[in-house]
């Protein structure tokens, strides 16, 4: 019998990958070539959201054209992929992956960034194999996680979603685990303010060993 019967899906950016401020530079750089102002990291949190076009619409003041998104989106990934390179884990993620596996609690990762991007990198970073299941996306147009966790849930033999919490950084993440029946710890070192995520009605943590903690505690 398992130890921990919680099933922990883990977000990837701004969770598990401490890339924030890579995140902001590659935002700013992309957002300069259509004569937007840079933003700052405190701005940013406000402002950001899923889907990822609504950003873009509400720093334009209008919706982009297609020709616009599919630029600013292409232009974003080309900055944050070299930008990425020098990011790091968030504190302590290593330690608490390794932990969680050894005694006995199955977790997996689940995020929206590109599959082809985010594997290699989470390989680089030698936390591959405490994951059961890895799951990144399918191509660039930043749409929400709901139908993607869907998917993550179901490859893996049809897990119960009530069995499972989602720990990630933004308000998305909380609705993608709503809309499949799962619940949802949100940590404040990512995308958004702590004011923000609070009003998606789930735990709000400022620690990613505090998320697990509480990610046991609400699917008890």
């Amino acid at each position: 019998m398992l130890k921990h019967a919680t099933h922990i899906v883990w977000d990837w950016n701004g969770t598990l990958f401490h890339d924030i401020d890579a995140v902001v530079e590659a935002s700013n750089a992309s957002c300069a070539e259509v004569g937007l102002a840079p933003l700052t990291l405190e701005r940013y949190r406000e402002l950001y959201r899923v889907p990822v076009r609504g950003f873009y619409e509400h720093l334009l003041g209008r919706s982009p054209s297609d020709a616009e998104w599919a630029a600013l989106n292409v232009s974003f990934h080309r900055h944050y992929r070299r930008l990425a390179a020098s990011c790091g884990l968030a504190e302590g993620a290593a330690d608490l992956l390794a932990a969680r596996r050894a005694a006995g609690g199955t977790q997996s990762l689940c995020s929206l960034a590109p599959h082809a991007d985010l594997v290699p990198l989470v390989t680089a970073h030698g936390i591959a194999g405490h994951f059961v299941r890895m799951d990144g996306a399918s191509d660039l147009t930043g749409a929400a996680k709901a139908a993607q966790l869907a998917r993550h849930l179901d490859a893996m033999d049809g897990m119960d979603p009530r069995r499972a919490v989602v720990i990630g950084d933004a308000l998305d993440d909380a609705a993608a685990a709503a809309h499949v029946g799962a619940r949802a710890v949100l940590y404040s070192g990512g995308s958004h303010s702590r004011a923000s995520l609070r009003s998606a009605g789930v735990p709000v943590v400022d620690t990613l060993a505090e998320a697990v903690a509480v990610a046991d505690r609400v699917s008890a």
